[in-house]
């Protein structure tokens, strides 16, 4: 007897379990409830013009990741308060478990840092003069563009890091990034190997790191708050 496949059937599995998935990533942040106490070479200072910088060592990590969660989840807030037009259900649910995530990730960061240093950078202004956020090419352009750098950011940044609780804490949070990453991709190219591209995986199987001078270059355009890192060269 020849065997019938539901394909119908079998699709909705795979985004349920996606969805599963990508929730479970978030509870998985509030689990961790890592609180950073004493954060080292937190000297920082506000330049003559005064400009917040990140600080040096681990707190200027940290406040560098900071930054770049509080640029995602101030977008995603933008894009769950204003759907694009014709938003699918499936796209909706992906998009809000996202937004949720990065506010998780951008309140975890301002607690604990604040919780282990006066030093913490203020709350950023930001702008998307380019996004059209009732046009669904657009914000999946933009939510693969934040995704892919956000991953880049982490991976380069944990080699910073001198305090092994944070970078077990960075690690847990860009294996989350990189399962945003890979949903939004699967949502512009479902069904095929977009998810992992040669544009982010690199020869030896591998994610894709940036230095921060890159990163800031990259995500400068949304960014409308200056800030400094002198031990970075960024600006």
């Amino acid at each position: 007897m020849k065997k019938t496949v539901n394909v119908s059937n079998q699709g909705a599995t795979l985004d349920t379990s996606r969805r599963n998935f990508l929730k479970l990533s978030g509870i998985g942040i509030v689990a961790a409830g890592l609180t950073l106490v004493g954060c080292e070479d937190d000297d920082f200072e506000y330049n003559d013009n005064k400009i917040f910088d990140l600080g040096t060592g681990d707190v200027g990590v940290l406040n560098y990741a900071y930054a770049l969660e509080q640029l995602e989840a101030d977008f995603y807030t933008k894009v769950v308060n204003n759907f694009y037009a014709n938003i699918s259900v499936k796209e909706k649910e992906v998009l809000t478990d996202l937004y949720h995530h990065e506010v998780i990730h951008r309140d975890f960061f301002k607690a604990a840092i604040s919780g282990a240093t006066p030093n913490v950078l203020p709350t950023l202004e930001f702008q998307y003069p380019n996004v059209n956020f009732n046009d669904r090419n657009s914000v999946l352009a933009t939510a693969k563009a934040l995704e892919d750098t956000g991953v880049a950011a982490y991976n380069a940044a944990g080699k910073y890091i001198s305090n092994p609780a944070y970078l077990v804490l960075a690690g847990k949070i860009v294996s989350v990034e990189a399962r945003h990453a890979s949903a939004i991709r699967d949502l512009i190219n479902p069904g095929t190997a977009a998810f992992s591209g040669d544009d982010v995986i690199d020869a030896n199987g591998l994610d894709v790191a940036k230095e921060p001078a890159d990163i800031v270059m990259a995500a400068g355009g949304f960014i409308k708050t200056p800030f400094t890192w002198k031990e970075r060269g960024i600006n």
